[in-house]
């Protein structure tokens, strides 16, 4: 069946008329068949190790007395979900087969998720029931009065069901109000964030707005299964009611029936009429005509949004689906990054490993400085020796010598050290030398005395100095002083002069620098 699916360059062997395929090849063509003979299936099954990964997919098996398989929901999917899945819960799915060429097994790739059986719905609900209760959410402390004769009427149901009919009847035949309906779906995925989102709605609405605010708000639905009012014991419309600053009267089903939201509001009716009845104390005429009218454009805008709805679906079935290109490559992303903190830690206790290894190899330090001890012992020892005999053959040797020659080599090394020490010193004396200062620039001022002048403050006007330079010595005398900030003989500071001239320059074309 492989050859319906895709075409092979390969000629099969000599002698054999089987085709060769490769690995690849066969596990697409798999994929292909599994996907053509299951494009959608519902499965019955319990759930087992349901892992909700960073990247927002849902992994999970779904398993019975005989046999297992995997189920994966995209991120896309996840959001949709009515329930949100633990372990051991038994649910029908509803999706595709498809298959994971990398490891060579088959899934389900789920597209919803419903509760299997009445009794797993009701151990669900009683847990929400108790967990909610325990929050206090039921409480009879929370319950507000409703208004004696509301102006606005707030009503969230179906915009198709008869619901909305009977309570406008009611409402009209007893004492018209202005009603807004918020119309939602109010069975199937997604119904009950669109429930809650209308709840909320209502009470974000400014008491001076354009729209008026509702004075009690009516949540109603027709009788059903449990199964059809589930949405009515989801925690998100639940807690919309409980936390309702409008005055909530809730009207899901008949009188025997009782869900989640009953306990949250602030009154419940066994029906939807008796909601109504509730709402308003009198009776007055029904505008027949303006209901028909408004079930008429309904009707009509379902049936528009139908036709359209039809013609997109026909166009997206000549298309190819962009998802399913890039379903193999997020389950892979999403196995991958499982297997990272395996290999991190594995590669730690390797380098540990080797670590422990490399550290037992090495010598303990006592041992390297004894055996560093030893050593300078024997060579101390050895030098010892290689003295005493140096000492031996210098004595045998000056023993040998007459005093005459020993004094003769002594003058010598005598005047030797002289001359060494002589040299020295000249050259440290040359270097530390002011000449040397001087011919790199620089000038040296001294008074009439000879006295070295280090300020100008020590200068006066008129004052005879001597100015030494690197070939010549010149007299000069001392004019008005202009270096800012300078003093006076007196002590007072003397403030800078602008020079009429250019300042002098040395020999080398630059301004005379510090001698430091």
């Amino acid at each position: 069946m492989a050859d319906q699916f895709f075409y092979t360059s390969e000629q099969p062997a000599a002698g054999n008329n089987v085709t060769e395929l490769s690995v690849g090849e066969i596990s697409q063509a798999i994929k292909r068949t599994l996907e053509g003979a299951f494009g959608r299936v519902r499965i019955r099954g319990e759930v087992g190790r349901p892992n909700y990964h960073g990247s927002g997919h849902l992994y999970f098996t779904l398993k019975d007395a005989d046999a297992a398989m995997d189920a994966v929901a995209w991120r896309g999917t996840v959001g949709k979900l009515s329930l949100r899945l633990e372990e051991g819960m038994e649910i029908i799915t509803t999706g595709r087969i498809s298959s994971y060429p990398k490891s060579s097994r088959y899934q389900i790739v789920v597209e919803s998720v419903e509760l299997a059986g009445e009794g797993a719905l009701l151990k669900l609900l009683e847990d929400r029931r108790k967990k909610l209760g325990a929050e206090g959410l039921f409480e009879a402390n929370r319950k507000k009065d409703l208004p004696f004769l509301p102006d606005v009427i707030g009503v969230v149901t179906s915009p198709t069901g008869a619901v909305i009919r009977d309570i406008l009847h009611r409402l009209e035949d007893r004492f018209p109000r202005h009603v807004l309906m918020w119309p939602v779906p109010v069975q199937g995925d997604g119904a009950a964030g669109k429930i809650a989102a209308a709840i909320m709605g209502f009470n974000a609405l400014p008491a001076d707005s354009e729209i008026p605010r509702p004075d009690v708000l009516i949540v109603a639905r027709g009788g059903g299964s449990l199964e059809d009012l589930w949405q009515f014991n989801e925690e998100v419309v639940v807690r919309a009611a409980a936390e309702s600053e409008i005055p909530l009267i809730s009207a899901v089903g008949h009188e025997t029936d009782t869900t989640l939201i009953d306990h949250a509001s602030d009154r419940r009716a066994p029906t939807p009429t008796a909601a109504a009845e509730m709402a308003v104390p009198v009776r007055s005429e029904i505008l027949t005509q303006v209901l028909d009218s408004e079930r008429r454009l309904i009707a009509g805008m379902s049936r528009l949004i139908d036709e359209r709805r039809n013609i997109v679906d026909g166009f997206s079935r000549g298309l190819p689906r962009p998802a399913l290109l890039l379903e193999n490559a997020m389950q892979e992303l999403d196995y991958a990054t499982e297997r990272v903190d395996g290999l991190i830690a594995r590669n730690l206790e390797r380098l540990e490993a080797r670590l422990t290894t490399v550290s037992a190899r090495l010598p303990h330090p006592r041992e390297v400085m004894a055996k560093a001890e030893a050593e300078f012992s024997n060579k101390t020892d050895r030098i010892s020796v290689a003295l005493q005999s140096f000492v031996r053959e210098m004595s045998n040797s000056f023993a040998s010598l007459s005093a005459a020659e020993r004094m003769a080599g002594g003058m010598r090394r005598k005047l030797n050290d002289g001359k060494t020490r002589l040299k020295s010193g000249a050259l440290l004396l040359n270097s530390l030398s002011y000449e040397r200062v001087l011919d790199r620039g620089f000038a040296l001022v001294r008074d009439t005395d000879g006295e070295p002048i280090m300020q100008a403050a020590e200068t006066r006007n008129g004052q005879e100095v001597s100015i030494s330079f690197s070939d010549a010595k010149i007299m000069a005398t001392i004019g008005e002083q202009a270096i800012k900030g300078s003093k006076s003989p007196s002590g007072e500071k003397v403030a800078k002069k602008p020079d009429e001239k250019k300042k002098p320059t040395d020999a080398r074309g630059g301004d005379q620098g510090s001698l430091f």
